[in-house]
Order: structure tokens, then sequence, then C-alpha cells
């Protein structure tokens, strides 16, 4: 997914250039601060990424831990992977108008919202997103999507 190959926190940051750093630090802080408990920090995929832990919940399509948040520096851009907003339109129709209202252009891919800057974001919209899901609700939802398969 990514060409980092950082195999801790603290290494992907240190291979960042000083302004992604600084930008990737911010935002993390943010997942951080409102992260409900339960989640684990680590590298995933090349990012750094939230997931709950293969010890809480082992039964993933694809034995790696359950995403719920992921964090990466990209050339142009820093993004956010808010995989509750990929799985509900209802948040995403949510988000997006957040945007709106705070006058602000919503650059999101499918799970991927992208920034320069964390002026460029609602940032609160963004933290109610991150804190809008427990492990165990996450779980729930993962597993009603396997269901409809």
């Amino acid at each position: 997914m990514f060409t980092n190959r950082a195999k801790t926190v603290p290494e992907y940051l240190a291979g960042l250039p000083a302004d992604r750093r600084k930008l990737v630090s911010a935002t993390r802080a943010l997942v951080r601060k409102h992260l409900p408990k339960g989640y684990k920090e680590e590298i995933g995929w090349g990012a750094i990424t939230w997931v709950v832990p293969l010890s809480k919940f082992p039964d993933t399509y694809n034995k790696q831990p359950l995403c719920y948040v992921a964090l990466a520096a990209q050339k142009r851009y820093v993004s956010l992977y808010l995989m509750m907003a990929y799985g509900n339109p209802k948040q995403y129709a949510w988000l997006k108008d957040q945007f709106k209202q705070a006058g602000q252009k919503m650059d999101m891919g499918k799970s991927c919202l992208h920034f320069n800057s964390l002026d460029d974001i609602p940032v609160d919209a963004v933290a109610k997103l991150i804190g809008s899901h427990t492990p165990a609700q996450w779980i729930a939802i993962y597993q009603k999507s396997r269901k409809k398969r």
C-alpha cells in the first residue's frame, strides 16, 4: 500500500522530512486524543495504524489486525484513512457536510482524507468521527459487513 519500510512509529516519524513529520505528528496527536480505548497503535501496510489487535479479534479475512484509522505521509499531502467513513455512507455524508459548513473543500478518496495542514480540515468533525466507535462496535460492524458477502 505504501512505500515506507519503518517497523516502529518513531522510526516512521524519523524517516520523514521535517515539514511532513510536523504535520504527521500533529495529526497523530489528534487521533490519539480522540481514539476510544482498546485500539493499538502500530505500523501496518507502511503507515501508522490504529487497529483492533489480533489478540482481541483474530478472525479477520486477511489475518491482519482490523484497521480503524491509518495515517501516512504521501508525496504531496498527508492521508488520514477514516475507515468508519468508508464503511458508513451516513458518516461519509455527515463529514462531507461538515466540510461544507466549515467552508472547506473535502479531498477524500474512498477512505483517505488528503490535506497539507490541519487548517485544511474541520478538526472537530474529524475528531468526532475518530471517537465514534469503540473496538467492540467496530468489530460488530466488521462482522456484519462480512455476513453480507
